[in-house]
This record gives C-alpha cells, sequence and structure tokens, in this order.
C-alpha cells in the first residue's frame, strides 16, 4: 500500500522480496502531498512511509486534515497479449476506501481510459509503477 501522495519515478535495485512491496519494487520518488511544494522524500522516509503507506501521524509531510486515503494497494486481474487489467483498493485506516479497475493497452502503453482523479492524485503514477515492476519480472 503506497503512500497516496507519493509519485514514484525510478525504481531501486530488486531483489526477491520486493516483489511484496505495494508497487511491487522499491521506488525512489517525489512527494506531492503540499501541492506546489513536490520534494525528495528523505531516504529514511522511503521504504517505510513512501512505500508502504500509512503514513498520516508517520509523516510531518502528510496532510492530517485530508480526508481521503492514506494507502493505496494494487493486483493484476487479467493478463491477456494485448491488455493488462489492474484493480486498485484506496484505503484508510486500513478499511477500503474506493475502488476500481484501470486496462492497461500493451500496445499504446498506456491506460485505455484515464485513471479517476478523485481519491489519490497519484493513482495513475503508482500504477503506471506497479505494471513497470510486474513486466519486469515477466520478461
Amino acid at each position: 500500500m503506497a503512500c497516496p501522495y507519493f509519485h514514484p519515478i525510478e525504481p531501486r535495485a530488486a531483489d526477491a522480496r520486493s516483489a511484496m512491496l505495494p508497487l511491487g519494487d522499491l521506488w525512489a520518488g517525489m512527494c506531492e502531498a503540499r501541492p506546489g511544494e513536490s520534494c525528495r522524500p528523505e531516504e529514511t522516509a522511503v521504504r517505510p512511509l513512501c512505500n508502504l503507506g500509512y503514513a498520516r501521524g508517520q509523516c510531518s509531510r502528510f496532510p492530517l486534515a485530508d480526508p481521503g486515503p492514506d494507502a493505496v494497494r494494487f493486483t493484476i486481474c487479467r493478463d491477456e497479449a494485448c491488455s493488462l487489467q489492474l484493480s486498485y483498493v484506496l484505503e484508510r485506516d486500513h478499511h477500503p476506501f474506493a475502488h476500481g479497475a484501470l486496462e492497461y493497452s500493451r500496445d499504446t502503453g498506456r491506460f485505455t481510459e484515464p485513471p479517476p482523479s478523485g481519491g489519490a492524485a497519484q493513482l495513475g503514477p503508482q500504477a503506471e509503477a506497479y505494471i513497470a515492476s510486474y513486466l519486469r519480472r515477466k520478461s
């Protein structure tokens, strides 16, 4: 369950244990918790807060008054030659907050419909990171 404000940019060194991480690998990236104040999180926060989520009350940048989710979870539901179907669940306090499905075209390298913008601002980039990790393992 990644933090909903974490924008993954590049995967870190992958090992067998990283497959269990919410984005399929450990990712470096940017914190987008404060509008207009994108910053690179401190190294000590990247794995336990950015990559694993539930940072509310743990991270000084996470907005406590935010009524939205505090973690995002993904899984591949269908893997076909031309597309992937990905399910996501947004969570708050370890309970479902919202959910949905995304379809990713292997031909175009994009989602067939843009991810919804409500709930978790970084849903699209996180879904793309998860798919990149999944495809790397499949190749």
